[in-house]
């Protein structure tokens, strides 16, 4: 029995074919979910083949797309996006009432 050892070297990403970091977590639950979509279908009685099929070309799809996430935004980049889109373009104050009161408590 070949034993395989994972060195991934000192504050390096876990790296798998070329997918960084959360990309494997992602694929790996995409995988599994595509697994339950076939089991789905058969058990409904779709045909073996129709099903097997469009679940073939999802998960190519989903490789696609991970492996393309991964070359786009890299090991953080896409958390990053995510945060960014989170941030507000401004903040409308209505009522000045509030940046009055807030002057009154640092003066005094």
């Amino acid at each position: 029995m070949k034993r395989y050892t994972v060195n991934k070297g000192v504050n390096r990403p876990i790296s798998f074919k070329g997918l960084q970091a959360q990309y494997i977590l992602y694929l790996g639950v995409g995988l599994v979910v595509l697994l339950l979509v076939f089991a789905m279908g058969y058990v409904l009685g779709l045909s073996f083949w129709i099903n097997g099929v469009a679940c073939g070309f999802m998960g190519y799809l989903l490789v696609e797309g991970v492996f393309r996430m991964n070359l786009k935004y890299g090991e953080h980049g896409l958390k990053k996006r995510m945060a960014h889109r989170r941030v507000p373009m401004g903040i409308k104050v209505r009522d000045r009432e509030f940046i009055r009161k807030s002057n009154r408590k640092k003066n005094g």
